[in-house]
């Protein structure tokens, strides 16, 4: 099974724009306000929906992740990529190959507004299993369930051979 969430990341790009542009014109909103010789003073509430934006930014940037999987063949592999430069340059990078093997556990954490895979792997350098968490935020309830029953299928495969 291979796919990637890029139909589903299309909009976040233009949600970057709206913030930034609702970021700007606030700020040239208080601006006018502190130039005005009006007895109005500025307050606290002039500043709360930079304050809001910034946050949502922050979510935004945070969550706007692509992620490519693939279970094809002897290997698993897992991506994450950032998404707004994504068609010119590769940065934020998340990857992990290893084969099928060496796959023991896996997480899934679901939120209303974030969502994230957690899988564990065997390691002969470290004690224990490694771990990699992986922003699946954007991606459908099809290709969530698709990717859970295979890594489901690996991993009893897996605990079979053990």
């Amino acid at each position: 099974m291979r796919f990637k969430n890029t139909s589903e990341t299309k909009i976040v790009p233009s949600i970057y724009m709206i913030i930034i542009a609702a970021f700007v014109t606030n700020i040239f909103v208080n601006l006018e306000l502190m130039a005005s010789d009006n007895e109005s003073t500025i307050t606290f509430s002039h500043f709360l929906p930079n304050i809001l934006l910034i946050v949502f930014g922050i979510y935004f940037h945070r969550i706007g992740q692509l992620f490519d999987f693939d279970s094809d063949g002897e290997t698993l592999n897992f991506k994450n990529n950032g998404l707004f430069f994504s068609k010119f340059m590769e940065y934020r990078v998340k990857r992990a190959e290893f084969p099928k093997g060496k796959l023991i556990d896996f997480r899934v954490i679901d939120f209303f507004f974030y969502a994230s895979l957690k899988i564990y792997i065997r390691s002969r350098r470290k004690k224990g299993p490694r771990s990699y968490t992986f922003n699946i935020t954007f991606l459908n309830k099809k290709k969530k369930r698709g990717m859970i029953e295979s890594l489901r299928k690996v991993v009893e495969k897996n605990k079979v051979e053990a």
